[in-house]
């Protein structure tokens, strides 16, 4: 469940004790209710929890060498969308699916492996990687460069599908493009899938740490923010209890 979308379901709770001997209790719900709204709204909070997940991994430094692979997670088509369009609907982190053609133009030999199936409850048929493909294609990238990965439902999929798909060699370099929130989650997932890959961060929602405590983005800027770092958060620990990840919130390797 998303985690405003909780909050908005106990206002309207809030509203239908008010309507019954439960009253008292249905006032101090609501008045909490609209105090945690207005927190996420119009407090610097969404920033907070953002930064933390954001700053984890630095961006990646191309002296180290040229990478083998790249691997780009999906998260930004809207399967259900695209379907009914018969279009590629790009809703959200639109630079998961630009950054590849940097990459692709900068090292020609590397492999460019795109992961996504469909996250939905009740499958459709519509698959992530297939809207993808073509998007990719418009960027410059040759279709026979791309290895489309169609068939996981989440980051923990996506890392131990694709594994499978490439069967990465010993010493092999692959950079991981995801959003810079969603990276500690992701780097966790795929170390624990023994599936070594480097950090490629894009996507940022903060300019760094001088937005802390910006009050400058709020209202429903501000509700997204929450929502979004509260999602991660979420993810994290669900992902460490379950034993898909070895830490809480992982950062980069030591050396």
């Amino acid at each position: 469940m998303v985690p405003i979308n909780l909050l908005v379901e106990l206002g309207i709770i809030s509203v239908v004790l008010m309507a019954t001997r439960f009253a008292g209790l249905g006032r101090k719900l609501a008045a909490t209710t609209l105090v945690l709204l207005a927190l996420a709204a119009f407090s610097p909070l969404g920033n907070l929890l953002l930064y933390p997940l954001e700053s984890r991994f630095p961006a990646w430094d191309p002296s180290r060498g040229v990478p083998d692979g790249i691997v780009v997670l999906g998260g930004s088509v809207d399967t259900d969308l695209s379907a009914a369009h018969h279009t590629p609907v790009v809703s959200h982190a639109a630079d998961r699916l630009l950054a590849p053609a940097e990459l692709a133009r900068r090292y020609p030999n590397a492999r460019i492996v795109f992961t996504g199936g469909s996250g939905n409850l009740v499958a459709t048929g519509a698959r992530e990687a297939d809207y993808s493909a073509p998007i990719l294609e418009n960027t410059g990238i040759p279709r026979e460069r791309l290895i489309l990965e169609r068939e996981s439902r989440n980051t923990y999929e996506n890392a131990i599908f694709t594994k499978r798909l490439v069967a990465p060699k010993p010493g092999e370099r692959w950079l991981l493009v995801t959003s810079a929130y969603h990276m500690p989650r992701s780097i966790g997932i795929f170390r624990k899938a023994e599936f070594d890959v480097e950090a490629y961060p894009v996507d940022w929602r903060m300019g760094g740490r001088d937005d802390l405590f910006s009050f400058t983005n709020v209202g429903a800027d501000g509700l997204g923010r929450t929502d979004t770092a509260m999602r991660e958060w979420i993810g994290l620990v669900a992902s460490r209890l379950v034993g898909r990840t070895s830490e809480l919130l992982p950062g980069p390797a030591k050396d």
